[in-house]
């Protein structure tokens, strides 16, 4: 099987400061990658490169090859506005646009080109069904977003990198400060995704981590130390530092 992303001694540093070191591993499709590890371990560093967010920060040192679908993304030769529409980003905090609804998940879509009112609808409605929002707003779409609850606001913020039919969805801490209800249907939603798409997620929750990954990457201090199946992981460690990390001795 051929990896959806690829990634080769990717060593990541700001300002001389190792932030990942040589992270080498395979990413393949409609499956969600769960990555964990203490604060400061590379995690949110991992993301920023794989959709060049990394291209704001100042004095970054960038080695090593990074894949997608066999096209080096850190060429310089690569389009960054294309490949932000097929590698889509969920922060942490949702962070929705002071629009409506409708506006929100249009907005995107229509900067790229797309006019036709019948397509803009259309994915309105899958992106929200795919989100599992839309039988909670589907008579609410010109309602200002700004209204919906932090959950849903986090549901919409997934749907809206969905209607720019991103290939991977990355979330940073998608659930970090939200209720248990609603941590549960980001997750559910999430699983129905992975049918489609890739799900790279990070989170410090471990039992999140092991409840949907397909595969999980433990980073410490920026180095890979473990990468594998979560049942692996989770109850049989080959590494000493992953057994107490997902023990909770440290992190």
């Amino acid at each position: 099987m051929t990896a959806k992303i690829e990634i080769s001694n990717l060593s990541v540093s700001y300002n001389a400061q190792s932030a990942l070191r040589e992270v080498t591993l395979s990413v393949f499709e409609k499956e969600i990658i769960g990555i964990m590890g203490p604060a400061n371990s590379g995690k949110s560093t991992l993301l920023r490169i794989l959709n060049r967010l990394i291209d704001l920060s100042s004095a970054v040192r960038i080695e090593g090859r990074v894949l997608l679908d066999g096209e080096d993304i850190l060429d310089s030769k690569c389009d960054v506005n294309r490949l932000r529409t097929r590698v889509g980003m969920v922060f942490a905090k949702p962070i929705p646009l002071p629009r409506s609804i409708y506006e929100n998940l249009t907005f995107g879509p229509r900067l790229h080109g797309v006019k036709d009112r019948r397509t803009l609808d259309e994915r309105v409605e899958t992106s929200l069904r795919a989100a599992i929002l839309w039988d909670e707003i589907k008579d609410r779409l010109h309602e200002s977003a700004l209204k919906l609850s932090g959950g849903q606001q986090q549901r919409l913020c997934i749907a809206r990198t969905l209607a720019m039919q991103s290939e991977v969805i990355m979330l940073d801490e998608p659930t970090s400060g939200l209720d248990p209800i609603s941590t549960a249907k980001i997750e559910e939603a999430l699983r129905i995704l992975k049918k489609n798409y890739t799900v790279i997620i990070v989170s410090n929750n471990t039992k999140q981590i092991a409840r949907i990954s397909d595969k999980v990457a433990f980073l410490l201090l920026g180095e890979l130390i473990e990468y594998g199946a979560p049942e692996q992981i989770f109850t049989n460690a080959r590494n000493k530092r992953t057994e107490d990390y997902v023990s909770g001795r440290f992190g």
